[in-house]
């Protein structure tokens, strides 16, 4: 009988207990990650086709490789392409911000065997957002 008592106790501890205040966990949550960097950002957006290596795939379709890839070395180049997409490759400027598009282009241009030191702005990216008509 006391057990009895003491499930009821817990049960009703329990009912009435207000649930603790946390963060929400990571993907599968209300609040969507955000990257912090152009790092993070090539890991959670680029990388799903264009591979950990940047080299690119084919399979049901075809990703290109942006190792050593010399079409980078104009950044007006990658930045219409993150911007408006072509092909296969679908538009981000209406889910990254100018900056998000920037530190992830020049993540990409300085890294994966490229060497194209000077870095993308917002400004640049808004640029060709503006041009856009968005």
């Amino acid at each position: 009988m006391t057990h009895i008592k003491t499930l009821a106790a817990l049960a009703a501890f329990a009912l009435l207990a207000s649930p603790a205040l946390a963060d929400e966990p990571g993907p599968g949550g209300t609040k969507p990650v955000i990257p912090k960097n152009g790092e993070e950002t090539y890991k959670m957006v680029c990388q799903a086709c264009h591979m950990a290596d940047a080299k690119g795939a084919t399979g049901a379709g075809t990703f290109p490789a942006l190792a050593g890839n010399d079409k980078l070395g104009t950044a007006e180049y990658p930045i219409f392409m993150v911007v408006n997409g072509k092909g296969g490759m679908p538009y981000f400027y209406d889910t990254m911000s100018p900056q998000q598009i920037a530190e992830v282009v020049t993540y990409v241009r300085t890294h994966f065997g490229n060497a194209y030191k000077d870095p993308v702005t917002a400004a640049q990216v808004k640029a060709i957002m503006d041009a856009r008509g968005k």
